[in-house]
């Protein structure tokens, strides 16, 4: 007969059992993969694919070939529905994955116009690697929900059935200065569990600014309200530095790896779950977390680049905004290396001079909208039109964006820096 203790042993295994099984199974009742397996995406009003219904195959046939692949966020809010669509042009490869995500208290004329300026790409409907957020979240500028939409990004990526070796996040703001042959020429030289978070552990006047604060996002419960708001009772509005883990700030934008998304999305350990929670009433999270979790974590702290590969101009001091960059700026941009840049204001000429001398695309001179490379190249700009096209799939034509990242990164990863650099 067995005892009081060994049945309760055995109820509470069997109800952990049945948690975790919840926990695990909720994205797959989200969000479904598309063609190839179960009900198509298409039935889920908050994901709306750009797709071609004469093309066939399974998921993930525009990028096979391709020695690596990238997963993108492309975050956007009101007014930035042009900015959005030309970000998505410049990156675009066939191999990559997009998601782009409009804020909800965007207007809903400018949802439908991103929806127009997208789904009229019919390149973007034959790769069937687009996607649109169809119910987007409300986002607070500074608050928890913009780090909980990039969560939210990550975990529809990882189940779009699409296998992808980085997730980038950007915001409509960012314009690239390398191609995406370039980046995949530089990255399939990497290994393919680095995580480029830019990160320190000297937080400075972020103390007094950032960790100590106790905020309210008012987006977490509001249907239609994004705003901070600080508790009235000064005694609750201070706390105290944490003891059981380590802070680290640094940049919200960040390159990380497909082992790392997994990890903080269904891992089994708790950590990401315990600084989600800390980080929901946190000025500025999304330039916490992932530093914070990434140096905390045993297997993840020494995959860490410090560095978040941007060129950013900010105020000084200190340093909370970017400043807007402009044509005086082509120059140092050029010669940082990185390979995004940002921020920039709407169809400003220096975007029109990042496309036509780093970018090669020039629509109106050439007729191609696209990224130089090797699936849409000089002198037969038709074949961009199909990004399957067979003698064109797996090739790659790096140019000199490829050298200057190369560069950068050889120097930063070296036996005398890279180490030194991380998680301190």
């Amino acid at each position: 007969m067995r005892s009081p203790v060994g049945r309760e042993v055995v109820v509470s295994g069997v109800f952990t059992a049945l948690l975790v099984f919840s926990i695990l199974s909720l994205p797959s009742l989200l969000l479904t993969s598309g063609r190839g397996g179960g009900a198509s995406y298409k039935n889920w009003p908050f994901l709306a694919a750009v797709r071609d219904p004469r093309s066939g195959g399974g998921e993930g046939e525009a990028g096979s070939g391709y020695p690596v692949s990238f997963a993108y966020l492309i975050s956007a809010s009101t007014g930035d529905a042009a900015r959005a669509a030309r970000l998505l042009a410049a990156l675009y490869h066939p191999a990559n994955c997009y998601l782009l995500h409009l804020d909800r208290e965007a207007p809903a004329e400018e949802h439908r116009r991103l929806a127009e300026l997208v789904s009229g790409q019919p390149v973007y409907a034959r790769a069937g690697n687009v996607w649109i957020v169809g119910r987007p979240n409300l986002v607070t500028y500074r608050g928890p929900t913009m780090l909980s939409t990039t969560l939210h990004a990550v975990a529809m990526l990882l189940r779009l059935g699409r296998r992808w070796d980085w997730f980038v996040n950007l915001s409509a703001s960012d314009y690239p200065l390398v191609t995406q042959d370039d980046l995949m020429d530089v990255f399939s030289r990497l290994p393919r569990d680095l995580n480029f978070i830019q990160h320190t552990s000297h937080l400075g006047w972020k103390i007094k600014k950032r960790a100590r604060p106790v905020i309210l996002d008012m987006a977490l419960y509001e249907a239609d309200r994004s705003e901070l708001i600080r508790p009235a009772n000064l005694t609750t509005n201070r706390r105290n530095l944490p003891t059981a883990f380590k802070l680290f700030t640094g940049s919200a934008w960040t390159m990380l790896s497909w082992s790392f998304a997994e990890y903080f999305t269904v891992g089994w350990d708790n950590l990401p779950r315990t600084l989600l929670l800390y980080y929901t009433n946190f000025i500025s999270s999304p330039e916490f977390y992932f530093q914070t979790l990434a140096c905390n974590a045993r297997r993840f702290r020494n995959t860490t680049v410090n560095h978040d590969l941007h060129f950013i101009r900010w105020d000084n001091p200190p340093k909370q905004h970017p400043l807007y960059l402009g044509p005086r700026d082509y120059r140092r941009m050029v010669l940082s290396a990185a390979a995004f840049a940002r921020k920039f204001r709407e169809d400003d000429p220096v975007l029109d001079r990042i496309d036509r001398d780093i970018l090669r695309r020039d629509g109106a001179v050439s007729g191609r909208m696209f990224s130089y490379g090797g699936w849409c190249s000089e002198g037969d700009v038709r074949r961009c039109s199909n990004p399957l096209e067979p003698g064109r799939k797996g090739m790659i034509k790096a140019g000199a964006g490829s050298r200057r990242l190369r560069a950068m990164l050889n120097k930063m990863m070296s036996a005398k820096n890279f180490r030194r650099q991380q998680c301190r």
